[in-house]
């Protein structure tokens, strides 16, 4: 018998998300050394498949190239685990002497982890990693085109913790992924929280889930050019940045933002760089190609330039890396001012700063709120200006954004996770890890004496004011005894002072 492909694969998150409680009740138990010899079992495994897994996700979904999709595995597990080993996530985390305050870190039990076709082997490593470091469990939902390689990197994550002394059942992958399984992980009671990395109508149905979740929104990132800037330096930068696996990152470059007195010199760096710039008529040919019924064209998505070209009918250099072509609108009648997860740019030529600011702040309004925003400057006046001016939760100085996003290349916590904040509604504007996992309990001291409460005194009244009282009642002139007594004290401040 042929049993449903929908109710399958809702009976197997049902199996799976049981499973992944028992165990987690068991991992909750485990010590911080026993945490981290697991962790550090998963990320060796990870460095070791990092071709491999990068070979079947290329393969598989058509999306990138294999040596960058290699980079990132390797990026999630040795970057990410590096920042992440030392971390405290079990038992008393704190302490906080002067107030008298200890935290203890309780996690949070089984996360549901939806997973992108753009990353799939990359992401289901660095969730593993960052859900079992805070002692939880994990069931992953794949994008049904990346399915094999999400169900492959995920059952290499679970053998490799397994072997370290994890127990069996902490992380599991649906087979056969579909809408309705997907929609059981995210609902379902044993969930618990919600990592949703995706398209932006899987991120609302996990917000919207009744669960707490993290989800990330678009990326329309733009990138501003100052005259101050290492022309040569950020055209190299850039070109990197926004052709590393095709353009699949979301943090990549969609736009740059130049000052006209160097968009001469900047657009001749970009052109050693290998970047090809369309005209007129290329420009129409490609921009036909980037939308389908108002979204990304998923035949785009990151494709070489060279695919793209032949798809929108244009011949380009064979040594061409990235498609730019000059725009001067944003909006949905200019396909070339959306997010595009492949190796093309829009260019608008701007006056001074001003304009600068204006035109990023429009492109991040423009489907990408709260994401990153990059800057090329040596000015630290203009760059501390930009940084809070634009409603991004990243802001990239003097590196490609997609490396600068993910903390490749900059100081900021190394994920594939990158929250946008309240500007892309979001809960929060960092990027996740392990700490986003687990709940933070406070064991605090008492390190004060609370003043007891006493009732208000009243004042009492002498023998003389007593009989006075007394007499001027006896008047019936209609006055309450209070306002008697207050006539009697004004009169006798009066005849003292």
């Amino acid at each position: 018998m042929t049993l449903d492909a929908d109710l399958y694969s809702i009976q197997e998150v049902r199996t799976y998300l049981a499973q992944a409680k028992e165990a987690q009740a068991k991992l909750a138990s485990y010590t911080q050394e026993q945490i981290d010899a697991i962790i550090a079992a998963m990320s060796k495994a990870g460095v070791e498949a990092a071709e491999r897994l990068a070979a079947m996700a290329v393969e598989e979904t058509g999306f990138g190239n294999i040596p960058d999709k290699r980079m990132k595995n390797l990026f999630a597990s040795q970057d990410v685990y590096a920042w992440i080993k030392d971390q405290k996530t079990v038992g008393i985390i704190g302490k906080d002497e002067e107030n008298k305050v200890w935290e203890v870190a309780q996690p949070f039990g089984v996360v549901a982890g939806i997973v992108p076709s753009t990353n799939p082997t990359s992401t289901v490593i660095f969730k593993s990693m960052i859900a079992l470091k805070a002692r939880n469990a994990i069931v992953f939902s794949p994008h049904p085109s990346a399915a094999k390689c999400t169900l492959e990197a995920a059952q290499l994550m679970a053998k490799a913790a397994v072997q370290a002394g994890a127990p069996e059942g902490l992380i599991h992958c649906v087979s056969k992924p579909t809408l309705p399984a997907t929609n059981e992980l995210i609902k379902h009671k044993l969930t618990n929280v919600i990592l949703a990395t995706g398209g932006s109508a899987m991120v609302r149905a996990a917000y919207s889930s009744g669960k707490p979740a993290y989800g990330v929104g678009p990326g329309n990132v733009p990138v501003y050019i100052h005259h101050s800037a290492d022309l040569a330096a950020a055209a190299k930068r850039i070109v990197q940045s926004k052709t590393f696996d095709y353009g699949t990152i979301c943090a990549s470059e969609q736009a740059l933002v130049i000052e006209e007195t160097i968009k001469h010199q900047m657009i001749a760096a970009l052109k050693r760089e290998g970047a090809y710039f369309l005209d007129e008529h290329e420009k129409e040919r490609v921009a036909a190609i980037i939308m389908v019924n108002g979204s990304l064209n998923a035949k785009i998505v990151g494709r070489s330039p060279h695919v793209i070209a032949q798809m929108a009918g244009i011949s380009i250099p064979a040594d061409t890396r990235v498609l730019i072509a000059e725009e001067s609108c944003v909006g949905k009648a200019y396909p070339l001012s959306v997010e595009k997860l492949a190796p093309i740019l829009a260019l608008y030529t701007v006056q001074d700063a001003t304009e600068a600011f204006a035109r990023c702040r429009e492109l991040l309004e423009h489907g990408g709120l709260g994401h990153t925003a990059g800057i090329h400057a040596t000015d630290e006046n203009v760059i501390a200006s930009y940084g809070q001016a634009m409603p991004a939760s990243r802001v990239p100085v003097n590196t490609g954004t997609t490396f600068g996003g993910i903390g490749a290349t900059t100081g900021i916590q190394p994920s594939f996770t990158l929250g946008c904040g309240s500007f892309g509604g979001n809960i929060t504007s960092d990027n996740i890890g392990p700490k986003h996992l687990f709940n933070i309990k406070r064991i605090a001291f008492g390190v004060r004496e609370m003043p007891e409460s006493k009732p208000a005194q009243t004042q009492a009244t002498s023998p003389a004011e007593e009989a006075v009282l007394q007499a001027v009642s006896s008047m019936n002139v209609g006055l309450s005894r209070d306002e008697i007594k207050n006539i009697i004290k004004s009169v006798l401040t009066e005849m003292t002072s």
